[in-house]
């Protein structure tokens, strides 16, 4: 609704508020029982308004004309703005824990974060503090150490930089989804690293500090075996980390839950979680962007067709409704004969007008096009500051395709993932590169990826991990997870990739000569 009918709307309710609340309590008295019987009395819907990126074009096409309950009132809450989902007061429940769970996974994201710098420093600082302790604390008793400790100081210098590049780029890595669960691989490594420098910081107490070694050079050698064993460490974690995913074993099979578009991605030994996450990210540039609008068309067509059916009670109040529903469940069936000639007409009506109105696009748009070359050969002539950028060329001819392509993106239901100032900066984006028109038709010609369009119409950033299997434990064969969001879900099924038996058929290359053998006498 706009502004002016929404101030009417209270002024009416402020001036009629105690008439408003005598109708409702009557109301309410003679509605009573039949929404205590139904069992849906207690439900509340709240309409949420997306306030970022106006639509081109409001959704005509799939506005339908709702029945006002008479407790409006007291049972929905209005936002002004413009509408594009409504869900449930469980939803919004649901959205409010997922922002509690958001503040939880920050916390634990820094834990992580606090406790592997932590580690870290240790693990740097152990190497030089095994060194500089025994000249802070007793240096005229060590024994000198000459050319061999500065040999071996050049080492541990350079092996400590090698260590600290390669944790950086393996450890220090920018997250690219927050998990349901640890990584348990990385656990297990940065406990091993943890155990490692604690029992060598034990010995180093006990046989050095305690006892006072003289052997300057034994303990340079001592420091230098843990950087040794640090970077052997790193290594492994290499290998469980990275290299070990490589390889393909599994064929996972993703279908979304409702229109059935699937993918198939092939993947290495990973947990359930992390397979998710290889899942999420290929998704969002492997399918369709997820368009709701197409699936409401056999929703339409089944509500009509049950509008169409009457109900005459011929033997009065007596009969229940048991009786009308099983009339209009038989009539249904006598009309679903007919239903699949209603279909086939109302999608070949449709292919026409999408065809026609491309048809228009199309030329309104190498119109626009042929109208820019010759700004651009006008541009030539004129003075350095009157040249025209191409974001104002591209507001210069944006009019005249406008109208094909509001109606092309109602017609095939895209006008809510295409607003004014996206299809303004793609085109200016064309302008800028030299593409052609049909450069700039493929965007809204075909459905393209998730990726493709803003973030604020995705419909998609949230997932929930559904699995009778732990996240943490790997893939096999048969599991079957579900990635869940707001409005669909992602099922995913693990197929083992079988054992191939290759053999080798050996052909000897004489056997290909064959000899041709020509008769002298040949019959006339």
């Amino acid at each position: 609704m706009d502004t002016e009918s929404t101030y009417s709307g209270y002024s009416y309710y402020s001036s009629h508020s105690k008439k408003s609340h005598r109708q409702g309590e009557r109301t309410r008295e003679r509605h009573k029982s039949p929404r205590s019987k139904d069992g849906r009395g207690s439900e509340k819907s709240v309409t949420i308004q997306a306030p970022t990126g106006e639509p081109l074009l409001a959704n005509d096409s799939t506005r339908t004309e709702e029945v006002q309950d008479d407790n409006w009132g007291e049972t929905t809450t209005a936002i002004t703005g413009t509408s594009e989902h409504s869900i449930s007061q469980e939803d919004i429940a649901r959205i409010s824990k997922d922002m509690e769970d958001s503040v939880g996974l920050d916390c634990k994201r820094y834990l992580g974060l606090t406790i592997t710098s932590f580690l870290g420093l240790l693990v740097f600082l152990t190497p030089i503090a095994f060194i500089l302790l025994p000249p802070i604390l007793w240096r005229d008793e060590l024994e000198p150490c000459g050319t061999i400790c500065e040999g071996l100081f050049i080492s541990v210098a350079f092996k400590l930089l090698i260590l600290l590049i390669g944790t950086w780029a393996l450890f220090f890595r920018k997250r690219r989804a927050d998990m349901p669960r640890v990584f348990v691989f990385r656990a297990l490594l940065l406990v091993l690293i943890f155990l490692f420098v604690v029992s060598y910081w034990l010995f180093y107490g006990v046989r050095i500090l305690d006892s006072r070694d003289r052997n300057y050079q034994g303990i340079v050698q001592y420091a230098v075996s843990l950087v040794d064993a640090l970077l052997f460490i790193h290594y492994l974690a290499i290998v469980l980390l990275e290299l070990r995913q490589l390889q393909p074993m599994f064929t996972l099979q993703v279908v979304r839950s409702t229109d059935g578009e699937s993918r198939f991605y092939s993947l290495g030994h990973l947990s359930i979680q992390r397979a998710a996450l290889v899942v999420l990210e290929n998704y969002y540039k492997d399918f369709t962007i997820y368009n709701p609008n197409l699936l409401t068309a056999s929703k339409f067509r089944a509500a009509k067709h049950m509008a169409g059916l009457k109900v005459y009670n011929v033997d009065g109040p007596s009969n229940n409704a048991t009786g009308q529903s099983r009339a209009m469940i038989a009539a249904a069936a006598r009309r679903r004969d007919s239903s699949h000639n209603e279909l086939y007409y109302e999608e070949a009506e449709h292919e026409r007008r999408v065809k026609k109105r491309k048809a228009r696009l199309v030329v309104a748009v190498e119109e626009a096009f042929i109208h820019i070359q010759r700004l651009q050969a006008e541009e030539q002539q004129k003075a350095p500051g009157e040249v025209m950028d191409p974001r104002e060329a591209a507001q210069a001819i944006f009019p005249s395709m406008a109208r094909a392509l509001q109606k092309y993106l109602r017609t095939t239901r895209q006008q809510h993932y295409h607003s004014m100032e996206s299809i303004l900066q793609h085109l200016a984006f064309c302008i800028t590169n030299g593409m052609t028109p049909k450069a700039f038709l493929e965007r809204y010609l075909s459905a393209g990826p998730t990726v493709q369009y803003d973030k604020d119409r995705w419909l998609s950033t949230q997932w929930r991990l559904i699995s009778d299997e732990a996240v943490t434990n790997g893939l096999r064969d048969g599991i079957v997870f579900v990635l869940k969001c707001l409005d669909f879900s992602l099922v995913v099924n693990v197929k083992k990739i079988p054992f191939i038996v290759l053999s080798e058929e050996f052909i000897d290359p004489k056997s290909h000569k064959f000899v041709l053998r020509l008769q002298s006498e040949t019959s006339v």
